[in-house]
């Protein structure tokens, strides 16, 4: 009987012991993580609609000067006048400085009494050869070197010439290299003229861009140091050929002004606004993922992102027009593409 008793105390130890484990089971079980199997991303949308696409972008330029001419001497000798001075407005052939021609006019002197001396032989030799008293060969020898002194007298003006330094156009003596007294050579840089009658405002335009700007296009302006002027100003020329980043320098002349006067190196910039098109569907710039040549939209429909191809139409800086792919209405994703794949639960936020 005790047997029996110590028996069922244990068959009993053994049960309690069995429901125990079963039941930490069941509350461990139930703290284990279990991994959704379809978890949700979190992205932002938009919606496609119809809208009325402008294009309004700032470009940022520099002025520079209409013409800017380093003045360089066609002789060579000693400065013995000197008319200019930096900052100085000077005119279109107006003398900025006097080389010394001294030995040159004594050259063309010399030059002007051999010819004279030619001239009178020519005289006699023209009368004894017609009365045979001397070789023709003499008279054409004469005139050989009369017309070979006037070359040479010729020569000996151009050279005096040369020694009186002219102003090519109208501007400013932005430099000046040399004082009276230099002695320069044929090159010599003397001075630096530069005409700021008219500016060049140069820009660098984007490739999606550039198709806006026409010569002859009249292209308002506008300036730090004058912000309450307006300018205008006309492109008049395009670059054929961008750079690495793909801009174009695109360059607009302006006339200056005496109310408002430019300088070169000042900045300037230019606003261009024109209408790309009417009614278009459009969607935001950061719905498109993909490549330039296959665009691409993740479209939200049902809790899932869906990935479709698009053609892209005109573009501005905020929106791309959609011309095939999507449909007015349709939820895109603008926000959180690089988390999603074709098919991904989304949930908008």
């Amino acid at each position: 009987m005790k047997r029996l008793l110590i028996f069922l105390a244990v068959i009993a130890g053994i049960g309690l012991t069995a429901a125990k484990l079963l039941d930490n089971k069941e509350k461990t079980a139930q703290k284990v993580y279990i991994p959704d199997t379809d978890p949700k991303v979190g992205v932002k949308v938009a919606v496609a609609e119809i809208r009325r696409l402008s294009q309004e972008a700032s470009f940022l330029g520099s002025f520079t000067p209409n013409r800017k001419v380093e003045i360089r001497p066609q002789a060579g000798g000693e400065i013995v006048r000197l008319n200019i001075e930096e900052g100085q407005f000077v005119k279109a052939g107006q003398l900025i400085a006097k080389l010394d021609d001294e030995q040159l006019r004594y050259q063309i002197e010399a030059a002007q009494v051999t010819l004279e001396g030619y001239q009178n032989d020519l005289k006699r030799y023209e009368v004894l050869v017609k009365g045979d008293a001397v070789p023709a060969v003499n008279l054409e020898r004469t005139q050989l070197s009369i017309r070979s002194t006037e070359a040479q007298i010729k020569q000996l003006k151009k050279q005096v010439a040369n020694t009186s330094i002219i102003a090519p156009f109208s501007g400013i003596v932005t430099a000046k290299m040399v004082e009276k007294g230099s002695v320069v050579s044929i090159g010599t840089p003397m001075a630096e003229i530069t005409d700021i009658s008219l500016l060049k405002l140069v820009v660098n335009i984007p490739e999606k861009s550039v198709n806006e700007f026409r010569n002859g296009k009249t292209i308002g302006i506008k300036t730090d140091v004058y912000p309450d002027a307006d300018f205008k100003g006309k492109v008049t020329m395009v670059s054929a050929e961008g750079d690495d980043a793909h801009n174009y320098p695109v360059e607009i002349t302006v006339q200056n002004s005496q109310k408002n006067p430019l300088k070169a190196g000042m900045y300037g910039s230019i606003a261009n606004t024109g209408e790309v098109k009417g009614e278009a569907l459009a969607v935001p710039r950061q719905a498109i993922t993909g490549s330039a040549k296959q665009p691409q939209v993740y479209v939200v429909e049902n809790g899932k992102a869906n990935m479709r191809d698009v053609a892209i139409g005109a573009t501005t800086n905020e929106f791309y027009e959609i011309t095939k792919g999507l449909k007015a209405g349709d939820k895109v994703v603008t926000s959180g593409q690089i988390n999603l794949q074709n098919g991904t639960s989304v949930v908008a936020q």
